[in-house]
């Protein structure tokens, strides 16, 4: 089970979530979020930690995320909008009537309709491939959430969080250990 804290903009906040079992920490590389960091400050802030580092971008073009990817040191590019064939990507989508088939990606990362808003995590259920749910999701929902959806991987952001882009440290192990509970 890949469990990923997303929205890292302090190190401490990276620290705790490498240190409580997480598999992944985001970053968001989009402008209008309380949650942006630069490249140059995500490549500060996963510095040796032993961690899949993830960028999450908003209709970017290909030549942008692979720059952001090179310069952050990132693993893994999260997208939603345009889709990339350059390195590892997880196609992201916001749950609506239907889910689109992940083409190339690695994975299929399906989030709630906004932001901290859940899905019918049902729906994951029949996808094939990887396939990674978020939106909405913390210590007291990750459990029914994963013998649901039965995904691949989990994630979460503002639900975690003291204010936006400040994860309450005690909200993030308890995620973390929650999800990591269900065989």
């Amino acid at each position: 089970m890949i469990v990923k804290i997303c929205g890292i903009t302090r190190r401490e906040d990276a620290e705790v979530a490498v240190e409580s079992g997480a598999s992944a920490i985001g970053f968001i590389f989009y402008k209008l979020s309380p949650r942006y960091v630069t490249p140059e400050k995500a490549a500060e802030l996963g510095d040796s930690l032993k961690v899949w580092k993830v960028g999450v971008f908003v209709d970017e073009s290909p030549a942008s995320i692979e720059a952001i990817v090179r310069a952050a040191n990132l693993d893994v590019a999260q997208i939603y909008g345009g889709l990339t064939r350059a390195g590892r990507f997880w196609k992201a989508v916001r749950v609506a009537d239907e889910i689109p088939p992940p083409g190339d990606a690695e994975a299929l990362f399906l989030d709630g309709a906004a932001n901290g808003i859940s899905f019918d995590w049902s729906v994951a259920r029949g996808v094939a491939g990887k396939v990674m749910i978020a939106g909405g999701l913390d210590a007291s929902n990750v459990g029914e959430a994963i013998r649901i959806a039965q995904p691949w991987g989990v994630d979460a952001s503002s639900r975690l969080e003291s204010a936006p882009g400040i994860k309450d440290h005690q909200k993030v192990r308890r995620f973390i250990e929650a999800a990591r509970k269900i065989p």
